[in-house]
């Protein structure tokens, strides 16, 4: 009985949206490839976003920077640090700024792959890319390739309407 109950309860849910466009969220954040990591951590901690485009001069994306990929690139430099320990240092410098000899940047540690789709790619096809590909955003480029806005998986969520 609880079961029929609760498929009474169940309401189907519809995408109130029919192209990327509808989903995307335009003027995103992004980081220029050489830009420091420093950079990356502040605009990551000040606007509470994970994760941003690197663009190109020309505003076209060339790939993605983390939270997750400066975790990995401050673990890294840690594996080949001395043993000393940053809290053991007197040295300014944070792991995350500096590679040793050269300054660190973002174009250092994102990941290179950019998967992206055009304003107005059908939501049938931008959904089954994220899932297919295992992404969390897709970013939306226009017919030159400049970057315009991102989908998230959130971004479809907020999309999703009860039917009542």
């Amino acid at each position: 009985m609880n079961a029929t109950m609760n498929r009474k309860k169940e309401m189907p849910l519809t995408l109130q949206a029919q192209t990327a466009a509808d989903l995307m969220v335009p003027n995103l954040i992004s980081l220029r490839a050489e830009a420091a990591l420093s950079d990356a951590v502040v605009l990551f901690t000040e606007k509470g976003i994970a994760a941003a485009p690197v663009i190109d001069d020309a505003g076209r994306p060339i790939g993605v920077v983390s939270r997750s990929d400066l975790m990995v690139h401050q673990c890294e430099h840690e594996k080949h640090r001395s043993g000393v320990h940053d809290y053991f240092s007197d040295a300014p410098e944070s792991p995350l700024v500096s590679t040793g000899k050269s300054r660190a940047t973002v174009v250092d540690v994102m990941t290179p792959a950019v998967f992206a789709v055009t304003p107005d790619t059908p939501v049938q096809r931008v959904i089954s890319d994220m899932v297919g590909l295992r992404v969390h955003r897709l970013f939306v480029v226009d017919q030159d390739g400049v970057l315009v806005g991102v989908i998230s998986t959130m971004d479809v969520l907020k999309h999703l309407k009860t039917d009542f």
